[in-house]
C-alpha cells in the first residue's frame, strides 16, 4: 500500500493568499469611489454657483463679482433630483430663495453685487441761447434736472440691537435726492421676521446690512406646525424644537407624545410647516 501525501499550506502560501485578498479589496473599493466622483445636483458649491449664474443673467453683472453670504454651519443642503429653482422672494436684490421639489426644501441666502457704474454728464448744448447783453445763457452747466423721489424704509421710534422687527415698528416714506444706493429697504416686508444687528434711529434710513434674519425658532421650545394644505385638509400639533431656526430654514423637531423625530421648514415666529 502506497502511503498517501497530505499537500499542507506553508506560511508562503498564506502569505500570498493574504496579498491577493487584500488586493482584490483594494481594487474594488477603488472601482466603488470612482463611480461616485460625481457631485451631487444639490450640493452647496453647485447650488452658490447656480445662484451667481442666475443673479449675472437676470441683472446683467458677472458671476465672479456676485458675492454670498455663507450658510449657517446647521443648514445641511440635500441633492436634489430636479433643477433649482432660484427667485427673489421679495422686492429687495439682496435676498435669493433656492427652491428644491424633490425632495422639497427651500434656502435663503444673502447676496450682494456691485453698483452700477454712475451715469455719464449730459452734454453741453453747442448752441446755447443767449442773453440781452450777448452772454450765453446758462454757460456750460447742464440743463437742471428734476429730483428724483425714491421709497425708504424707516423704523418709527428708536429700535434696539436684537429686536425682532414687526412692521408696526416701521414706514414707507419718500426721499428725495442723493446717490443711488440699491442696499437701501423699499418695502417694509423686506424687514419683516428680521432682528436689528445695531441700534436704529428713528427716522434712519434702513439698508440691508441693518437686519438679518431672525431666530424665530428656539430649541427647547413647543411651536406649531402644519401639515397639508388648507384647500384640502389641515393638521395642526404643537412639536418640540430640537435646534434653532430662521425663516426658510429645516429644522429638527421631536413629537411629544410619541417621541418620534420629524422635520420641518420655519415660516414664522414659532411656526413650521411639516415637509
Amino acid at each position: 500500500m502506497s502511503n498517501m501525501s497530505v499537500k499542507t499550506s506553508t506560511p508562503a502560501h498564506k502569505v500570498m493568499q493574504i496579498v491577493c485578498l487584500a488586493m482584490a479589496t483594494w481594487l474594488m473599493a477603488w472601482g466603488v469611489g470612482f463611480a461616485q466622483t460625481t457631485p451631487p445636483i444639490g450640493s452647496q458649491a453647485s447650488m452658490f454657483n447656480q445662484v451667481k449664474s442666475w443673479m449675472a443673467e437676470t441683472h446683467k453683472v458677472k458671476a465672479a463679482e456676485v458675492t454670498i453670504a455663507p450658510l449657517d454651519p446647521r443648514v445641511q443642503i440635500q441633492a436634489c433630483s430636479k433643477s433649482l429653482t432660484v427667485d427673489h422672494p421679495f422686492s429687495s436684490k439682496d435676498t435669493v430663495r433656492v427652491r428644491c421639489v424633490d425632495p422639497v426644501w427651500q434656502v435663503y441666502l444673502q447676496v450682494s453685487m456691485p453698483l452700477p457704474p454712475p451715469p455719464p454728464p449730459l452734454p453741453v448744448q453747442a448752441n446755447a441761447p443767449v442773453g440781452d447783453q450777448g452772454k450765453p445763457l446758462n454757460s456750460g452747466a447742464a440743463p437742471a434736472v428734476a429730483p428724483v423721489s425714491k421709497t425708504v424704509v424707516v423704523p418709527k421710534k428708536l429700535i434696539q440691537r436684537g429686536t425682532v422687527i414687526e412692521a408696526d415698528m416701521l414706514e414707507e416714506v419718500s426721499q428725495t435726492g442723493g446717490q443711488v444706493d440699491n442696499s437701501l429697504l423699499q418695502s417694509i416686508k423686506d424687514a419683516l421676521t428680521a432682528e436689528a444687528v445695531r441700534d436704529l434711529s428713528a427716522g434712519q434710513a434702513l439698508r440691508s446690512s441693518d437686519v438679518r434674519r431672525a431666530i424665530l425658532v428656539k430649541q427647547g421650545q413647543l411651536v406649531t406646525m402644519t401639515v397639508g394644505d388648507k384647500s384640502g385638509f389641515l393638521i395642526t400639533v404643537r412639536v418640540e424644537a430640537l435646534q434653532d431656526g430662521r425663516m426658510g430654514e429645516q429644522v429638527r423637531l421631536k413629537n411629544t407624545e410619541s417621541g418620534r423625530q420629524i422635520s420641518g421648514v420655519v415660516v414664522g415666529p414659532n411656526l413650521v410647516k411639516g415637509l
